[in-house]
């Protein structure tokens, strides 16, 4: 049941209309109307869309748009500045408006912006068939799974790892991202197992589809309006070959490359999962590994924080061409490698959300005070430190900040077979000081 204070919330979203000599009118503050328009023009308009348009008083549009609707209205040529089109509609409230975008203008569209600056109350929508949706209908394939992007938005980089283990994709492609150049892209990244779509110029008489696979693609080159599907072929793995039985986090510790040296020096996968669980990562988390090692704490964090960024600070350099080499066996984009000490390597680095600290020695303690004022508030610091006397001291630093802090010993044993039973091999007692600063 709806209440009277709903239905009075609910009416105030709905534009106010009046009766005039039997004819419904918008009032004063609800005359602006976003209208989609496809290639084809007027003609693909519903009449009483082109109705709105030939009353408006104020059209804004692209030139092509304006070019293709007739009127003696005064005309706005839209421009990737958008808060001139805000200045202008704001500057005439009492004129009819009608703003014309290309296809959905809620779908990738203007619409959502001007809402969000003008009010949604201010504004009716009537939208066109998004260039989306004429192209996965041409190409007879369903969309409400797809994952879809406008590259124009969205980095390449989170769009790649979006596109590997989804089963279909739908991009709007830019002069920069072309076809082509997604193409050689998802190659590079050993992604080769999707169908090709490109569907240029849809609605207009020269639409053209062209179809083939990501090698085929790579070499052609299309008109600047496109879009393209990727469709996975069937019975194909999410993920490269290579990657068959790779975690999203607690990979074996063998699963990465470690220096001859320094083997067995690791963040043991136990380890690695249980501080992994303390930095209490989101998808757009801002991580440093301070001593990162050979990566493994950072990588696994990169999969985690896939949509953040994760900076793998490491001062010995043989381990940071470890840290490239890992990197790049695990296909992680969002990792970037940092050669240096602190606190200069890190110096102009954004201020994380997540600090993982791991080394010997009182180089932990150093490490710990010097990383604490860079984290963010509300931030977490996990350090993993092998000795009572490190731990003392860490403890002790990290009591003495506006904050809450918690220990955890780890004891860890593996099995190993002998004959018809098992016996346990234990690793060296570990333990992992978190602290959330406040």
């Amino acid at each position: 049941m709806i209440t009277d204070s709903r239905l009075e919330s609910v009416r105030r979203l709905l534009p106010t209309h009046h009766e005039r000599n039997g004819e419904r009118t918008l009032a004063a503050d609800a005359k602006i109307h976003i209208v989609g328009i496809g290639d084809d023009g007027p003609h693909g308009l519903s009449a009483a869309a082109r109705t709105l348009i030939e009353q408006a008083e104020l059209v804004v549009g692209s030139s092509a748009s304006l070019a293709a609707t007739a009127g003696a209205q005064q005309r706005f040529v839209l421009t990737p500045d958008l808060e001139a089109l805000v200045r202008t509609i704001s500057a005439h409230p009492d004129r009819r408006t009608v703003v014309l975008a290309g296809g959905d203008p809620l779908f990738y569209g203007v619409a959502r912006f001007l809402c969000d600056q003008l009010g949604k109350d201010r504004f009716e929508v009537v939208p066109h068939v998004s260039s989306m949706q004429l192209a996965f209908a041409r190409v007879k394939e369903s969309w409400d799974e797809a994952y879809l992007a406008d590259l124009s938005h969205v980095q390449l980089d989170r769009a790649v790892e979006k596109i590997r283990t989804t089963e279909k994709a739908g991009l709007f492609t830019t002069d920069t991202h072309s076809p082509a150049a997604i193409a050689k892209t998802l190659l590079a990244r050993r992604i080769d197992y999707f169908q090709v779509y490109v569907c240029e110029n849809l609605g207009s008489p020269d639409e053209r589809v062209t179809q083939g696979d990501l090698g085929e693609i790579a070499g052609l080159t299309f008109s600047p309006l496109n879009v393209m599907i990727l469709v996975r072929r069937p019975g194909a793995p999410d993920r490269p070959v290579e990657q068959a039985g790779m975690r999203l986090f607690g990979n074996p510790d063998e699963t990465f490359q470690q220096s001859k040296p320094h083997r067995g020096l690791i963040t043991p996968a136990e380890v690695r999962v249980i501080a992994l669980a303390e930095l209490d990562l989101g998808p757009r988390s801002v991580v440093w590994d301070v001593g990162a090692g050979s990566g493994a704490v950072a990588i696994e964090a990169a999969r985690i924080a896939h949509e953040g960024t994760v900076y793998a600070i490491e001062m010995d350099t043989e381990e940071h061409r470890l840290i490239l080499a890992n990197t790049e066996r695990f296909g992680v984009s969002n990792l970037i490698p940092v050669l240096g000490a602190a606190p200069d390597a890190w110096s102009n680095l954004p201020a994380p959300d997540a600090i993982f600290v791991g080394g010997t020695g009182r180089a932990v303690t150093d490490l710990c005070k010097l990383a604490l004022p860079r984290l963010k508030t509300g931030g977490r610091l996990v350090a993993n430190v092998n000795s009572l006397d490190n731990l003392t001291v860490v403890h002790s630093l990290f009591r003495q900040q506006a904050g809450s802090t918690s220990v955890r010993m780890l004891n860890i044993a593996r099995s190993t077979d002998q004959l018809d039973t098992v016996r346990f091999h234990a690793l060296n007692p570990t333990f992992l000081i978190g602290f959330v600063k406040a």
